[in-house]
Formats: C-alpha cells, sequence, structure tokens
C-alpha cells in the first residue's frame, strides 16, 4: 500500500481502526448509487452505522461523495484531515 501511495503512513490509520472499528450489519441500498453497484455495500455500510466519511480510493466510489451526507476521501485526504499528518 505505501509503495502504491507514497506519502501515506499506514501505521496511524491501522492503529486507529484496530482500537476504533465497531462491525455492523448493512442491509443493501434499495436503489444503486454508485456507478459499480458492488461499491453500494459501503454506502450502505456508512448508513447503517450513521458514519460521515468513508475512506476509499476507488474513483467510482469517490464520486458519490455527499450521498446523503456521506463524504468519500482518499486516504490521502483522510489522512490529513483525520490523523495530524
Amino acid at each position: 500500500m505505501e509503495k502504491k501511495f507514497p506519502g501515506v503512513e499506514i501505521a496511524p490509520i491501522l492503529e486507529l481502526l484496530a482500537v476504533e472499528a465497531t462491525l455492523v450489519l448493512a442491509r443493501p441500498l434499495a436503489d444503486s448509487v454508485c456507478t459499480d453497484p458492488d461499491d453500494d455495500k459501503f454506502l450502505a455500510c456508512a448508513l447503517a452505522s450513521k458514519a460521515k466519511v468513508v475512506c476509499s480510493g476507488d474513483r467510482a466510489l469517490l464520486r458519490t461523495s455527499g450521498y446523503r451526507g456521506i463524504e468519500v476521501l482518499t486516504p490521502r485526504n483522510f489522512a490529513e484531515r483525520f490523523l495530524d499528518l
């Protein structure tokens, strides 16, 4: 991952996930939102968990940013905003 995204330190992200992650069961969205329907599961999970941010480098998912108040951020933008990097 670090080779693909130079400058993004993954250790703090993994540590945050290990400490703060919560598993949720999400129902599928009633209608497809993303141009890649397989990515809808991430939005469904965000809705089920009441998350306001999804972190992804997936271009199709990034284009859905703003759907029902969910912001989709690249890993770099997430790290800069939330991890004080």
